[in-house]
């Protein structure tokens, strides 16, 4: 596995953009970073309770609700 990249590693290559593509990016990069940390602070503020992703049904009972009467000859 190979290691992940840094800042230092994408410079050179951000140094051959020209000026208004490096500002472009920076925005990106600035727009990336501020969506991740709002993410992460949302789960600070309420963390997930266990129950949230959870169901009462039987996953493959749902997933076969409707079925029959696509199957059913008219």
């Amino acid at each position: 596995m190979s290691e992940p990249l840094t800042a230092q590693d994408l410079w050179p290559l951000v140094e051959k953009l020209p000026h208004d593509e490096q500002v472009r990016l920076a925005k990106l990069a600035l727009q990336a970073a501020a969506r991740a940390r709002e993410a992460g602070s949302a789960y600070a503020v309420k963390p997930p309770t266990p129950d949230e992703l959870g169901s009462d049904d039987e996953p493959l009972a749902w997933d076969a609700e409707g079925w029959d009467e696509l199957g059913a000859a008219g």
